[in-house]
């Protein structure tokens, strides 16, 4: 299990907001924190502890007046850090290699291949023809109802009827390099990671995957990685001191490497 550092970007500013709560209409989500630093200086600081492979997420739609802004501080990040980052919000076949030639290592999507609570193949066949498949990424966020985890997109905000599952992972592993799943009900809110997702990813993910969503302690890393089986990696959001929370950033790294040393595979 790896650290993957994140950069989320909403009306322009570095911000930790609770997953569910974000609505496109006024631009309007439930904020954790709001950064008083630019996405560089994240981009920076990451790429001076040598964590590549995290993620910048775009939470305004291109239609949003603070879109180019959100743009901006995304491409800030891109330059600081060359190949460090995976990019994704409103991703297309048109304009991901805007993202990956500004520096972006992959692309990740959701919501251009799920419309109206649908997958379309055509429109995954059509991506994976425009961007290499170890370079895309799966966003595949999910929310529980009536029991299943159901990928939701457009920013959390819409429910398909794709249930995160076995095959649902083994099916869409054809087409990309990763997965990028985040526990939308625990997104946000500190207070302990979906087990169930967790269990699911580490049973039967056949690509890498990055899980996120309520870490809040040290106790739910090592959960993690025990469901997970080791092969799941990891983002922490609000509960990172950088991010105004209570796990600091250099103990997490620390505990990273201290218990990827000691910890079997079973």
């Amino acid at each position: 299990m790896k650290f993957r550092p994140c950069i989320d970007i909403h009306n322009g500013q570095v911000k930790q907001i609770v997953g569910g709560s974000l609505r496109d209409q006024g631009d309007q989500a439930m904020e954790n924190f709001v950064s008083g630093q630019s996405a560089g200086y994240f981009a920076r600081l990451y790429r001076d502890k040598g964590l590549g492979g995290g993620h910048i997420i775009l939470l305004n739609p291109s239609s949003s007046e603070f879109f180019k802004e959100t743009r901006a501080q995304a491409m800030e990040a891109l330059f600081e850090f060359p190949n460090g980052f995976q990019v994704g919000g409103g991703i297309t076949p048109q304009n991901a290699w805007e993202y990956l030639d500004a520096g972006a290592s992959h692309v990740i999507v959701t919501s251009y291949i799920f419309k109206d609570g649908r997958l379309y193949y055509d429109r995954l066949r059509e991506l994976a023809q425009s961007v290499p498949k170890q370079r895309l990424v799966l966003d595949l966020s999910c929310r529980k109802r009536n029991f299943s985890y159901y990928i939701v997109t457009d920013r959390w905000q819409k429910y398909t009827d794709v249930i995160l599952n076995e095959q649902t992972l083994e099916k869409l592993s054809e087409y990309c390099g990763e997965f990028l799943v985040h526990a939308v009900d625990v997104e946000g809110k500190a207070q302990g990671i979906e087990r169930e997702v967790a269990a699911l990813l580490g049973r039967s993910c056949p690509v890498p995957v990055t899980y996120a969503g309520g870490v809040h302690s040290f106790e739910d890393l090592t959960v993690l990685k025990e469901l997970g089986r080791n092969r799941v990696d990891v983002t922490v959001g609000s509960a990172l001191d950088l991010f105004g929370g209570s796990m600091k950033f250099e103990e997490v790294l620390s505990f990273m490497d201290e218990s990827s040393n000691h910890f079997c595979d079973t």
